[in-house]
């Protein structure tokens, strides 16, 4: 007979603040991916096209989707400005409450009883309420990405930050493999002429915001803010929360030793974004790691799947169906991408992804060509192009999904890293923006040749990852810091030149000298 306290003190375990916080990152981080799985089949769905008033091959479709970048650039700032000022939690729930809001206003664009493919009464005033609510639940999701991995990192071990943070995004595909799903299963139950068949799939989006909402109060605000505005009791009584009393006490010493050496220097969006700043270099290797992220063309990606299948001869239901295959392989093969990033480092996964990348975006580049020559077999092409889509969306979640999220709450001081999350956020918008708005204009006037272009631009992404970006991983805040203050006095941002490419690879050995933030707050 099994022994009840042991049987509840298994329950703690499972239901400890360490989980807790755990898993309530990771259900924010998957609205982020919701909206990518939810517009793939929205944007071909009849009845969504006639409410908005647009064909399926007008600019408009990319118009609708990319300003929900625009939104997440903005909502980066304001959250995390006031992630700084009013606290990390907070700043987290009013981007929720303005994810829901936004979402009702697309769910309602157009709503109608009349048929769905008959006028309505809303006199093509539906594509401005979609592109409203679109705004404003990119200004609620950006405010999440930029604030949640800052959340999630502070109250992380050196050793499994990426780890954690991996794990979070892997949620993030969850969130685009469930949208999708629900997508395409209510699409073949009641067609693509349905306006239920795109309404349902928005609407159920808000069991995240709802959800997160209703939990937020059980969790803590971070030490390390609380130590920011002078709050050592406030500080102490979180890490009793988590930690318990004991290991709550040594670790607010180990805090409080580590917040004494930061600089007090307040550091402002110039400091970070003007040449000579303080925190220039690092927030140029910030925004690098997203612009490359884009250029490895995965937004593009996630959000037209079907569309990539059928330039490899599928017709649309199979194109449907092999995209919900490729989103599972997906969700699985993140399992490697929290294996490694904290074995391998950041900066090889992105360099081996962008290699792997770039191959395959060359063989399929030979697939959708050869789908133009007369008498090449469809399943010549089908079969083995499929396989290459699916081990390059594997090799994206492995190495460029997480990484750039991760690396900015490493490199930056106390007082700049929501900022310098914020920053990330903004251009990951923006560049998202760009590649989601031209990639349906590429497919209509490029075809597969956007495969050759998407090739050229992984190995940019390479090179300048290899030249550029320092590893991160496996060393506190403070010893991150050491590399762009060593990068200042050589005169060279040139990652093996930097301390004779100290930062080239993770640190060998287990190195316990190290001070200052290296003390774990949350133990992996």
């Amino acid at each position: 007979m099994s022994n009840p306290s042991s049987t509840l003190s298994g329950i703690s375990s499972i239901m400890s603040k360490k989980n807790e916080i755990v898993l309530f990152s990771s259900t924010a981080i998957a609205l982020y991916g919701y909206d990518q799985g939810m517009m793939s089949l929205v944007n071909t769905n009849k009845s969504y096209l006639h409410t908005m008033g647009i064909s399926e091959e007008s600019p408009i479709v990319g118009i609708i989707v990319s300003i929900y970048y625009l939104g997440c650039a903005v909502g980066a700032v304001i959250a995390s400005r006031l992630a700084d000022k009013n606290g990390r939690k907070p700043s987290i729930f009013i981007c929720l409450a303005t994810t829901a809001l936004g979402n009702i206003l697309m769910f309602i664009s157009g709503l109608s009883s009349i048929h769905p493919l008959e006028s309505s009464n809303w006199n093509g005033h539906a594509i401005i309420c979609m592109c409203f609510g679109r705004v404003i639940m990119g200004l609620g999701v950006g405010g999440i990405d930029a604030v949640i991995p800052v959340y999630s990192s502070e109250l992380s071990s050196d050793g499994g930050r990426g780890k954690a943070l991996a794990q979070e995004f892997q949620m993030n595909i969850f969130g685009l493999l469930m949208a999708y799903s629900i997508n395409l299963g209510i699409t073949a139950a009641l067609g693509k002429e349905n306006q239920w068949a795109w309404r349902v799939p928005i609407i159920a989006m808000q069991i995240f915001p709802v959800l997160l909402i209703a939990v937020i109060s059980r969790l803590p605000e971070t030490p390390r803010w609380f130590m920011s505005m002078e709050r050592e009791k406030d500080a102490k009584s979180a890490l009793k929360d988590i930690h318990g009393d004991e290991d709550g006490k040594s670790k607010f010493d180990e805090l409080q030793k580590a917040q004494e050496e930061e600089s007090d220097a307040k550091v402002e969006y110039k400091d970070m974004l003007l040449p000579g700043g303080s925190q220039f270099h690092p927030s140029m290797v910030t925004v690098m790691g997203q612009v490359n992220q884009a250029l490895t063309g995965y937004g593009a990606v996630s959000v037209y799947g079907p569309q990539i299948f059928e330039l490899l001869s599928f017709e649309t239901r199979k194109a449907e169906y092999l995209t919900l295959g490729n989103y599972i392989s997906y969700f699985c093969f993140m399992t490697f991408a929290w294996l490694l990033i904290d074995v391998v480092g950041r900066r090889k996964l992105m360099v081996w992804g962008s290699i792997g990348l770039s191959v395959s975006f060359l063989l399929l580049t030979l697939f959708g060509g050869l789908n133009e020559v007369s008498g090449v077999p469809d399943l010549a092409i089908e079969i083995p192009g499929s396989i290459i889509l699916f081990a390059a969306t594997a090799i994206f979640g492995i190495g460029w999904l997480a990484t750039v999220w991760l690396i900015p709450t490493e490199i930056y001081p106390s007082a700049a890293r929501a900022q310098g999350s914020a920053i990330s956020v903004i251009v990951w918008g923006l560049a998202n923006f760009a590649v989601t708005l031209l990639t349906p204009i590429g497919f209509n006037n490029l075809k597969y040749w956007l495969f050759l272009v998407f090739a050229a631009t992984n190995t940019f992404a390479g090179w300048w990852t290899w030249k550029y970006c320092p590893e991160s991983g496996g060393r506190s805040f403070e010893e991150n810091q050491e590399f762009f203050e060593s990068a200042a006095k050589e005169g060279s941002w040139a990652v093996q030149k930097v301390d004779d490419g100290k930062f080239k690879s993770m640190p060998k050995g287990d190195d316990e000298e190290g001070n200052g933030e290296r003390a774990p707050l949350l133990g992996r």
